[in-house]
């Protein structure tokens, strides 16, 4: 069974384990998510793009794959970050791959671009092509195959004082966009029909 998810031609996902997961996480608080966070890969114009990679080091084959997507594509290697706590096997990856790291728009591939919600200390990646859109925290996966927005407990740490009404504002930009996949971080993916999961989360 393969490690790397093919959502689309080029677009891939994985899960794994995080290890600051917490084992019983209390509902609404900051640790309200599940251990298994989700990593995307998309071979784009000019470089390979991995967002928010977490590779552990007890998943040998996840590694080999990852190699092996990055030797049969030839392209340079872009790592991106949605926002400073996702940074996970960066680094590593970074010095691996001798992969830049940077999300200034002259250093991102032609057919990539990023999404800041401002005052929410995130920037979303969008793939125009595949529609896809990755969020960070602030979007999560709901459980029942939608969105849901994070809870105010992720706020907290934001010198910008935002809350959900807030958030619900600074996301509705992301509805002139033609989205048709979520790639959460948090919980399960959506897969078709992302710009009304999204719509509903905000209006919700």
């Amino acid at each position: 069974m393969s490690e790397l998810l093919e959502l689309r031609p080029g677009l891939f996902r994985w899960t794994a384990i995080h290890p600051e997961a917490a084992p019983e996480p209390t509902t609404g608080s900051p640790d309200d998510w599940g251990p298994d966070v989700g990593s995307v890969a998309y071979v784009a114009s000019d470089a390979l793009v991995v967002v928010d990679p977490l590779v552990p080091d007890d998943r040998p084959a996840l590694q080999v794959e990852l190699d092996e997507l990055v030797r049969f594509h030839g392209r340079r290697v872009a790592i991106l970050t949605t926002l400073q706590f996702h940074r996970r096997s960066r680094e590593k990856l970074a010095e691996r791959y001798r992969a830049s790291t940077s999300r200034a728009r002259r250093t991102l591939p032609g057919d990539v671009e990023t999404v800041v919600v401002r005052r929410a200390g995130e920037t979303m990646i969008w793939f125009p092509e595949p529609r896809a859109l990755v969020p960070g925290d602030r979007l999560l996966g709901d459980d029942a195959g939608g969105l849901r927005l994070c809870p105010d407990s992720w706020l907290r740490y934001l010198p910008s004082g935002m809350r959900q009404p807030e958030l619900r504002l600074a996301l509705r930009p992301l509805l002139d966009l033609p989205v048709e996949l979520v790639l959460v971080s948090h919980g399960e993916p959506v897969l078709e029909n992302g710009r009304a999961a999204i719509a509903r989360a905000l209006a919700a």
